[in-house]
């Protein structure tokens, strides 16, 4: 076989190969940019516009007055004593919820596994069930659920009654401004701690059980092997535990639209993206107008404060030596 005839046959398997590779990436590819990529730039680019949807088109480039109006808007609509704008009083709502869920869910969902890894419970399986059981039912349906028992007259009101001995004692927490997220925080942690739970027990199970035997043997305790040996393996799931925390976080939507009641309480309780929705779809806004430009500029920002948040986390996750990074 000559050189040529080698190389015309390595051209033809080169081609196929290279046929083989397009026909099956490229169908994934132009989802993935049409449903992904394309929404990203046009979010921008719609941002930088006073886009109506009444005219279907974009009037004008305004610039970064969509994102100054939302930083400094202020309608009143959570306190008319209240000068903070309504997207700052929206922020720090979703930051606590980051907060429980980062420092709530994680931490409590992490003890959980490790009891359960440990056996130091008896009937783990059903503890295991009961704890994960949230995660099978529908946020909306979890959301009314916990509103009823919350409602003023519920069954929260009704312990509370009895155990007071006051017959007109009534559940007012969801409707204090400065105790509303307290009621919403509970109802996270319930939901979701057990999504982490099995993250963390599924890795704890990968760790081979001859370390905590040797360290028994030198006389470690159990809380020395939790610090020094769990801890230490652990970290990469603790930091893929935080990404999707911050993530679920920032978009979470239904649950505190669910929870919340309507009217001023739910102001009480808007985070972003319920800001966002009443923003776009003139819940809050100027009658029935839609401003998908303005709401664009919100989404945007949200997504900001995520990749900021997630590259803090990946900083923190360097520190703990962990070679995760997202």
């Amino acid at each position: 076989m000559t050189d040529k005839t080698k190389t015309i046959k390595k051209s033809k398997v080169d081609t196929r190969d290279l046929l083989t590779f397009i026909g099956f990436v490229a169908p994934g590819l132009l989802v993935y940019l049409f449903i992904i990529i394309y929404p990203i730039f046009y979010s921008v680019y719609l941002s930088f516009t006073d886009y109506n949807p009444n005219i279907g088109r974009a009037s004008g480039f305004v610039g970064f007055k969509n994102y100054i109006t939302v930083m400094t808007m202020n309608k009143g609509v959570i306190d008319a004593s209240n000068q903070t704008p309504e997207f700052w009083h929206a922020f720090k709502n979703n930051m606590l919820v980051v907060c429980v869920s980062v420092f709530g869910q994680i931490p409590i969902g992490f003890a959980l596994a490790f009891i359960l890894y440990r056996k130091q419970v008896k009937g783990a399986k059903m503890f295991q069930a009961m704890v994960f059981l949230p995660n099978f039912l529908s946020t909306i349906v979890i959301g009314i659920m916990w509103r009823m028992l919350f409602n003023v007259d519920g069954p929260v009101a009704t312990v509370m009654q009895k155990l007071s001995g006051d017959p007109t004692r009534q559940f007012t927490l969801m409707y204090d401004p400065s105790k509303a997220m307290i009621p919403i925080a509970i109802v996270l942690i319930w939901m979701y701690t057990g999504f982490y739970m099995i993250i963390f027990l599924a890795n704890l199970q990968k760790i081979n059980e001859s370390m905590f035997e040797a360290a028994k043997i030198d006389g470690a305790s159990e809380f020395q092997m939790f610090y020094k040996i769990t801890i230490p393996l652990m970290a990469a799931p603790i930091l893929t535990s935080c990404i999707l925390a911050i993530a679920g976080s920032l978009k979470g939507f239904a649950l505190i639209f669910a929870l919340a009641s309507d009217g001023k309480p739910r102001m009480n309780t808007e985070v972003l993206p319920i800001f966002m929705y009443n923003q776009v779809f003139g819940m809050a806004g100027l009658g029935n107008e839609k401003r998908y430009a303005y709401g664009a500029a919100i989404s945007n920002i949200i997504v900001l404060i995520s990749v900021i948040l997630i590259m803090f986390s990946n900083w923190v996750g360097k520190k703990l030596g962990t070679d995760e990074e997202y």
